[in-house]
């Protein structure tokens, strides 16, 4: 992999993408991670670039996206270059059915077990290597 270096004017926005790489590259086991830009800006580079540039990664990242506010889903949505994973996550909620919207909220349906069910039945594991269904239930269905 080449020297990964992006550049951002918004922090979050910087970190969203950290984190999707993160996730996009786990199984290579590449880390990034964002730092301070040359002008007031945030940088988004892999853990090799920033060791070579002999600079450290901001403790800025989150574990994950659980306490998402409602802010920064206001932001996600009026970005008008969105990221590359958070473009079809949002446009496939905003293409449901309001009433079908309300009828999860109302009954709590539990969202991540429909998805995990999904992953299921498709037979592959957490890295998306093939592991047939049985297995794919065990890892995912728990």
């Amino acid at each position: 992999m080449d020297t990964y270096l992006d550049i951002f004017e918004n922090e979050q926005k910087a970190i969203d993408h950290a984190m999707w790489l993160n996730f996009k590259y786990r199984i290579a086991g590449i880390v990034f991670g964002v730092l301070n830009g040359p002008n007031s800006n945030w940088v988004v580079c892999e853990e090799t670039t920033a060791h070579e540039m002999e600079m450290e990664f901001l403790d800025i990242l989150p574990k994950n996206y659980s306490e998402i506010t409602y802010r920064h889903l206001d932001q996600l949505r009026q970005d008008s270059e969105p990221l590359p994973n958070w473009e079809p996550i949002i446009g496939m909620v905003t293409t449901i059915d309001g009433e079908i919207l309300r009828y999860i909220i109302h009954n709590k349906i539990p969202i991540d077990r429909i998805i995990r069910h999904e992953l299921a039945i498709r037979g592959f594991d957490k890295n998306h290597r093939w592991c047939g269904f049985d297995k794919a239930r065990e890892i995912w269905l728990k």
